[in-house]
């Protein structure tokens, strides 16, 4: 909502400055977005003398001008076809910017076709101050050389450009922005009766209600014999300066009001007319040509305007052209009606149509202004266009007032702090139009009919507050506990966290995604559970709770790599659902990598793998107190990951915590992804909870007494077992004793018996005490004993 400050003068009797006024603005709730001040825009331009206009002698369409300006005589070569000798004109000095050019003239004179010149003449549209081309401005010879453009042009006025909030439509008037900051102390806020309008003869237009639910109240006149030429000039440049482009007395009138009063009205032309004006609701296959040259179809439950030709207009969203008025109208009936906000807001939607009618009706205009706009109007288009007035018609009756408010003063402390007089509380409800029926504790008001957004006591606390100054609310702060305060985080909370930080150290990226994906995604996820469907999705393709991450991360890659990203690492730590009950949801952190081959002088790194996958995957256990030799490495779980390059981690037989490798390419090709990509999914419900870290200081590093012995074992097994249960089962030999297993070797072939393979690896003894040869060989016929146990495994001789 745009507005002048002397536009703002109308209605507020005030001395406040403009930062005044900006400051009590934003004290009362109106959000100032942008102040507008023309005379900065402007600085650079003033009017200037022209003393004579010849001919330029190598160019037909261009003149040398000699011009009196505030810098003195100047030679100016003009092109414009209205320049001459005795005008006043707009001056451009040297190094100025023409904002409707978009460029700088140059500092120093510059010939033209061999005659110098030093500056410019200026048309309107060209210091974008007017849509005046055809030739330089031509202004009122009265004008004093060296006057600011803006003051010569009328522009001198600053615009406040505020930000209005859907509760408050009264703001979309300037009298309600002025009774808001009256409230607000800024001056006194001038409320003036608007005078009725009296007929000399019936309105020759009857008008006629079909659907009240729709159209509750119409009110209508007609005045005859107008001459539709331009509005007068202050109204032209108020509604130039807002951003609204002037067109004839009948259509800035009607803009007018509607950014004085928030009132929208729409005239139509009397002669086009036929038969009475109805408003009711649509019929199936009627359609309208808009005001805006568009056709569009009409619905059965919008509301309409309409005589017996049809349709003349959409009910508070536009007008129809087959009534509009033109400069030939002599005969006008002016509307001025309040149409079901909802309605309109359902119609404008339908039809796509952007109206400022539309944006004041579907948020709401006062039911009660129907007549008060209309007598503007017809005060406004018979003092400056003529003609004679028919008596005002009004069909229906507005909607009824709002319902009394009960208000408890002592709220207004209790809920803010604030301490506020009874008096200085009804000076504010006074200002704002409300009218107080004092009953001691209690307070029952009844709000103005132009607001809709008061229902309860804290309703009126905020209006008291904010009147006060948001500012002036009493800060204190809790009291600190003892100890001082300690951030407190859940477990899961705790996980989370370590886990993002360890990923982001890993240089992966984080993403936030939604909670749900398509159900055919969610396919080849895992099975389908309807109870997971979303009743109400936001979009058509989030219609199912997500039972992994990957899926949305994999279609994050491939939008990342559509516009240009190479090699990204992707990572999310969220929710997924595995059915409906509290106990199906997990938190998982997922990661996606999409690899690419790097090209380098000194040799192009390995791209990122399934192992790479598992680095990380063991890494974020580290830092979540797992220790990676716990875990068993399996064959994957879950069929979106590639049976040969991936794998799942298990805790014992039953458990797994997690799966990493690669996804599985018949997946990726149904979501639409180029792979490879690689990754991994934990899930932290999985994880046992570590016991609490001993606080007490302890060794970097603890020195062992004695040296370490290592020893290499080779075992003979079915190729169906995997190597991590050999180490698993070698390590439980004696865990005090072994320190670590590693495999470094499996072997297939010659040697080995069809159907199986060869594991060895290196076991690390750390002894506690001085072991003597045959306590290693001890050690080393339990480790046989376990694996062979444990895996069916025969040493290898």
């Amino acid at each position: 909502m745009k507005f002048t400050l002397s536009w703002l003068n109308d209605h507020l009797a005030t001395k406040a400055t403009l930062d005044d006024i900006l400051a009590l603005m934003l004290q009362a709730g109106l959000e100032v977005e942008e102040v507008i001040d023309p005379r900065e825009k402007l600085a650079a331009f003033t009017v200037c003398k022209v003393k004579s206009a010849e001919p330029h002698p190598d160019a037909d369409k261009l003149r040398v001008c000699r011009v009196d300006t505030v810098d003195g005589e100047k030679q100016i070569v003009c092109g414009a076809p209205n320049a001459r000798a005795g005008m006043t004109a707009i001056y451009a000095p040297l190094g100025a910017f023409i904002p409707g050019l978009d460029f700088a003239l140059d500092k120093k004179p510059r010939k033209i076709r061999g005659i110098e010149s030093s500056g410019m003449m200026c048309s309107t549209k060209e210091i974008e101050a007017g849509e005046d081309h055809d030739g330089i401005a031509d202004l009122d010879d009265s004008l004093p050389l060296g006057m600011p453009a803006a003051e010569a042009l009328g522009l001198s006025d600053p615009v406040i450009d505020f930000e209005v909030t859907p509760n408050r439509p009264d703001w979309l008037g300037v009298q309600g922005i002025a009774r808001d900051l009256a409230a607000a102390g800024a001056g006194r806020f001038l409320h003036v009766e608007v005078k009725k309008v009296t007929g000399t003869k019936a309105c020759p237009v009857e008008i006629k209600l079909d659907a009240p639910e729709a159209c509750p109240v119409f009110a209508g006149a007609v005045i005859v014999g107008v001459k539709n030429g331009p509005s007068p000039d202050w109204m032209q440049q108020r509604l130039k300066a807002v951003g609204i482009q002037p067109k004839s007395l009948l259509v800035d009138v009607t803009n007018y009001i509607s950014l004085d009063r928030a009132r929208p009205l729409h005239v139509y032309d009397a002669a086009k007319l036929s038969g009475p004006v109805v408003a009711r609701l649509g019929r199936k296959g009627e359609e309208l040509e808009a005001l805006d040259g568009k056709t569009y179809q009409v619905g059965e439950e919008m509301c309409v305007i309409a005589d017996d030709s049809g349709v003349i207009g959409l009910g508070g969203v536009m007008g129809g052209q087959s009534t509009a008025v033109s400069d030939e109208t002599v005969d006008v009936f002016v509307e001025s009606a309040w149409f079901d906000p909802l309605r309109t807001a359902r119609t404008g939607r339908a039809t796509g149509i952007h109206s400022d009618a539309r944006y004041r009706f579907e948020r709401g205009v006062d039911p009660h202004s129907c007549m008060d706009g209309l007598n503007l109007a017809i005060a406004l288009i018979v003092e400056y266009g003529g003609g004679v007035v028919s008596k005002p018609t009004l069909a229906g009756e507005a909607p009824v007032n709002p319902n009394k408010v009960t208000f408890y003063p002592a709220d207004v402390e209790r809920l803010t702090g604030l301490t506020v007089k009874p008096a200085d509380m009804r000076r504010m409800l006074k200002d704002l139009e409300f009218n107080i029926e004092d009953a001691g504790d209690a307070w029952y008001l009844r709000p103005p009919t132009f607001r809709f957004d008061m229902e309860q006591s804290a309703d009126i606390v905020e209006e008291i507050a904010r009147l006060v100054g948001f500012d002036q609310l009493p800060t204190a702060s809790l009291p600190a506990p003892a100890g001082g305060v300690k951030a407190i985080t859940t477990p899961m909370q705790a996980r989370v966290r370590a886990a993002r930080r360890v990923m982001a150290s890993r240089g992966f990226l984080e993403t936030v995604s939604w909670s749900f994906m398509a159900k055919a995604d969610a396919a080849l996820f895992g099975k389908i559970n309807e109870a997971l469907t979303v009743a109400n999705p936001v979009a058509s393709e989030l219609d199912y709770m997500r039972p992994s991450v990957l899926g949305n991360l994999a279609k994050a890659a491939q939008r990342a790599a559509n516009h240009g990203e190479r090699g990204v690492r992707l990572f999310e730590a969220g929710p997924i659902y595995l059915g409906d009950g509290p106990k199906d949801q997990r938190s998982v952190v997922a990661a996606l990598v999409r690899p690419f081959n790097e090209r380098h002088w000194q040799g192009a790194p390995e791209p990122y793998d399934s192992f790479d996958a598992k680095a990380d995957l063991f890494a974020v256990l580290e830092a979540l107190g797992q220790p990676g030799e716990r875990f068993q490495v399996a064959a994957p779980a879950q069929p979106h990951w590639h049976p040969g390059q991936a794998a799942s981690l298990k805790l014992g037989p039953k458990v797994t915590v997690a799966h990493f490798g690669q996804l599985h390419p018949g997946v990726l090709k149904q979501l639409g992804v180029d792979g490879p990509m690689f990754g991994f999914e934990l899930n932290l419900n999985a994880l046992p909870q570590m016991k609490a870290k001993n606080t007490k200081t302890k060794p970097v590093f603890e020195r062992a007494e004695l040296t370490p012995i290592r020893r290499d074992l080779a075992f003979v097994v079915d190729q169906s077992v995997p190597a991590a249960d050999l180490v698993r089962h070698a390590q439980g030999a004696d865990k005090k004793l072994i320190a670590k297993v590693d495999v470094f070797d499996v072997y297939e072939g010659t040697g080995v018996p069809e159907g199986q393979k060869s594991v060895a690896f290196e076991m690390t003894v750390q002894p506690q005490e001085k072991m003597k040869d045959e306590d290693i060989q001890a050690l080393m016929d339990k480790v046989v004993a376990s694996v062979a146990k444990g895996t069916g495994g025969v040493l290898r001789g």
